[in-house]
């Protein structure tokens, strides 16, 4: 019987034929002789001097997305290519041919931002009222901020020449490294080997010795190549210091929270305010602890199931559960995800050669997205898909907006997928039948809290002190072994016997060059959905509509702006991150409640 939900996504009607592809090969062709033309537009393009000129910036703008839709297209086509088969050549071929085409494209478009910076700024509120650029003057206002902020058009150039080989290269040595892992495990009296991917679901197996062998073969492999992973982290960090040391910037957090649209007071009130109510999730893992039968958790039963019934759902099952509860939030949040799932817009097998880690990438030419990640029957697996669906409704909230108004913040579009998982989540918990059900459920919640509290808390301390050590020199890999052991332990609140000393090796987020800080955005995110969330459950199905709203408006006003006009909150202050973190810990609350009688 053939599935409703293909387990499989389907690329081939995207550019068929994979790496080997002929329409890709046409695309790519087309593509580049768009972005000669592009070039030259750039390079001739005069500093508006006069209000008529708004027609000449508008045809510009016109330009610019048309062939950025063209390398978004590729890109994430080859993106696809890349994460469904690491060991697919052609494919990291045709990202190095990408990579090329884009850096040119950002040299030419910096020509452009150059040109808007210098226009005189009586004249510039003058063109952005105009009929041609009021629509675009929240990104016109941004990029000639930016353009202020940057160093010259040659020096600049030149940085994104040199990134090609250097910056991304590191990035993509990385994606390397992690192909070449495998480990070999025992899983249920079969010896298996797994990729990374494969091994990193097995940290909530049932069986404590399956959980921790995996654990212990992963350290000892990120172990063992410890040192071209360090090289890769410090190469990395390495070049971005000497842009932001050229540009004159020496808070790192600076280019992270310009992309995000928010202030560092923002940044620093939620931190802040996490830090301050961490004792209950504490609570959790003690008491988790003492139902697991160990005086504290190690890190690799931090995600072990505490019931052994825990529900699993097939591929089919957990489609059809995300289905019909997102149906309970509104008909377009249904419609969309039916539709992405029986059209293969999925890739969720669990085999081999994949990459590790989940990601949803959108096709803006063909107006789709693609979602990746390895499906393995959880409820957590059933989270992530929520979540990653979430993602793809925000681009498709956004189709009715022009190109060049879509390009949203990382700590919005957390927002979007956060939201999503939680309406799966809080029905399952809701819909439990049994006692040990809920226990699980309820359990998978505050997973999620302790993950944006506590494991990403400890990204980011670790990431921000080791960026501080690299302005000075190379930092070793047994330092940052030991930066990460701080961070976990300062993060966790002590609540663990061990860490996970080469966690700064084995995660991704600390290589991506595109978006630097690939963390505290998470949990602005959940923290941010949880306001969201609140406001739809008091509207009830009606709430969709202001949802999309919401959603269209993440890519034309800072996050501080949104949550005005949206949530008429206050997001500087201490309190909005308060009331979220309040909700969090009322599910730990039932969580021990229901667990007295357990152990």
């Amino acid at each position: 019987m053939t599935n409703t939900y293909p387990e499989v996504w389907e690329l081939d009607s995207l550019f068929s034929g994979g790496s080997d592809s002929a329409e890709l090969r046409t695309h790519l062709d087309a593509t580049g002789k768009k972005l000669a033309d592009f070039e030259q537009t750039a390079a001739t393009f005069d500093v508006p001097n006069r209000r008529a000129d708004a027609q000449l910036v508008a045809a510009f703008l016109e330009q610019t997305s048309d062939v950025s839709v063209d390398l978004r297209q590729a890109g994430a086509f080859i993106g696809c290519l890349m994460a469904q088969n690491t060991e697919d050549k052609k494919a990291a071929l045709l990202q190095s041919e990408h990579a090329l085409l884009r850096s040119r494209f950002q040299s030419a478009f910096l020509k452009f931002k150059q040109a808007l910076m210098e226009a005189d700024p009586n004249l510039w509120s003058d063109l952005l009222s105009t009929e041609d650029l009021k629509e675009f003057a929240f990104i016109l206002d941004e990029w000639r901020k930016e353009a202020k902020r940057l160093l010259s058009e040659q020096e600049e150039g030149l940085i994104t020449s040199l990134g090609i080989d250097g910056y991304h290269a590191w990035s993509e040595l990385y994606d390397l490294l992690i192909a070449s892992v495998s480990v070999q495990v025992e899983v249920d009296g079969e010896d298996k080997t797994l990729s990374v991917g494969q091994a990193n679901n097995l940290s909530s197996h049932r069986d404590a010795s399956v959980r921790k062998e995996a654990y212990d073969k992963l350290e000892a492999a990120w172990g063992e190549k410890e040192e071209l992973f360090a090289k890769t982290l410090n190469s990395l960090a390495g070049f971005r210091l000497q842009m932001y040391k050229k540009r004159g910037v020496d808070n790192v957090l600076e280019e992270p929270l310009q992309m995000n649209r928010m202030k560092q007071e923002t940044l620093d009130v939620m931190w802040q305010a996490i830090s301050e109510h961490k004792q209950p999730f504490a609570d959790y893992l003690a008491r988790k602890a003492q139902l697991l039968g160990k005086e504290k958790l190690a890190w690799y039963d931090v995600d072990a199931p505490v019931v052994e019934n825990s529900q699993s759902f097939d591929y089919e099952q957990g489609s059809e559960f995300i289905i019909r509860h997102f149906g309970k939030f509104g008909p377009e949040l249904e419609k969309f995800s039916r539709h992405a799932l029986e059209n293969g817009w999925v890739e969720a097998e669990d085999r081999a050669h994949k990459m590790p880690g989940g990601f949803c990438t959108s096709l803006p030419k063909s107006g789709e997205s693609r979602i990746f990640m390895t499906y393995s029957g959880s409820m957590s697996n059933v989270a992530t898909l929520a979540h990653e669906l979430g993602h793809a409704f925000h681009t498709h909230a956004l189709q009715p907006m022009h190109d060049l108004n879509r390009s949203y913040a990382m700590n919005v579009a957390e927002t979007a997928s956060t939201f999503a998982e939680m309406i799966v989540a809080d029905a399952a918990v809701k819909n439990a039948v049994t006692k040990e059900e809920k226990i699980s459920l309820l359990e998978d919640k505050i997973q999620r809290s302790v993950a944006f509290f506590m494991n990403i808390h400890a990204r980011f301390l670790f990431e921000t002190r080791f960026y501080e050590e690299r302005k000075n020199g190379v930092v070793p890999a047994s330092r940052l072994n030991e930066l990460m052991e701080q961070a976990q332990k300062e993060a966790f609140a002590g609540s663990l016997s061990e860490g996970h000393p080469h966690f700064w090796a084995s995660k991704l987020h600390f290589y991506i060059t595109d978006v630097p800080f690939y963390n505290f955005p998470y949990t602005f995110g959940y923290l941010f959905s949880l306001s969201v969330y609140a406001k739809a459950l008091e509207e009830g199905q009606g709430f969709e509509e202001k949802y999309m709203a919401l959603l269209r408006d993440t890519a034309v006003m800072s996050t501080e702006q949104l949550a005005i006009k949206h949530l008429g909150e206050d997001i500087t202050e201490k309190g909005f991150w308060e009331k979220g973190i309040a909700l969090c810990t009322k599910d730990v609350e039932e969580f021990i409640k229901l667990t007295a009688e357990e152990g």
